[in-house]
């Protein structure tokens, strides 16, 4: 069964060679695919083509695949991502699946399973639309306002009420609470804070982070120089939680 309206799919992939071949089968299925080369430029275009889907590779130069993937993640749970990847073994399948992969393909792969797993994925998808249309607002939807000790984040508003009354969020400010509620009791290093958070790799400096960090414990800990929720570990980097 295809697609009554044509799905867009974005493929994330640095073979030239491979990411052609894939856009001309999609397109011959009836699907309208770009193509970006790269995790940075993949995350540029996944905001800016709004996709239906994306097909990601994971050796991509700058930022990797999982790191794009988590990125991903913490703004939207329901784009369908395909794994494309040369890393089939059972370690990078359950690292992909860790970080919120839909379904996983190792390269070499057959066409035609390629075009049924994407088929498959984009017809789950339409079902979870129609279900989400049919049964309206009482649905559970994407997190928009989360309580720790006296405080509340209005994820819709990015505004929190704490210590401090009533403060207004930067976008980033709230981008790095999601990917910490997210993570709630995982340990998080810096590296990972600065790829999913800002979608760089090498680029901003570790430095950055702790300075959001101080920004946080001032909004919402009671004693930011000894803070409950947003802890440091030694060499590894922070730790969100809370009872």
């Amino acid at each position: 069964m295809k697609q009554t309206e044509k799905s867009r799919i974005l493929i994330i992939e640095d073979d030239a060679h491979i990411a052609e071949g894939l856009k001309l089968n999609l397109s011959l299925q009836g699907y309208e695919a770009a193509i970006a080369g790269s995790g940075t430029e993949g995350l540029r275009m996944w905001k800016e083509y709004n996709p239906h889907m994306v097909v990601l590779d994971i050796m991509l130069p700058g930022l990797d695949g999982l790191a794009v993937l988590r990125h991903i993640r913490v703004e939207d749970e329901k784009l369908p991502v395909l794994i494309l990847s040369a890393k089939g073994a059972p370690d990078d399948r359950i690292k992909g699946f860790s970080c919120g992969v839909d379904d996983y393909l190792a390269k070499p792969f057959h066409l035609e399973e390629f075009l049924l797993r994407i088929e498959r994925l984009l017809t789950r998808a339409s079902w979870n639309r129609d279900r989400s249309a049919v049964s309206g607002p009482g649905d559970p939807e994407a997190m928009q306002r989360y309580a720790f000790g006296g405080n509340l984040v209005d994820f819709t508003t990015l505004t929190a009420e704490c210590r401090q009354g009533t403060i207004h969020l930067t976008e980033q400010e709230a981008r790095l609470l999601k990917i910490f509620i997210a993570n709630r009791g995982k340990p998080l290093s810096r590296k990972t804070l600065l790829e999913v958070g800002w979608g760089y790799s090498g680029v901003t400096t570790t430095r950055t982070v702790d300075n959001f960090i101080v920004r946080l414990r001032r909004y919402f800990e009671d004693d930011p120089q000894h803070p409950l929720y947003f802890r440091s570990l030694r060499s590894v980097g922070y730790l969100f939680d809370h009872p």
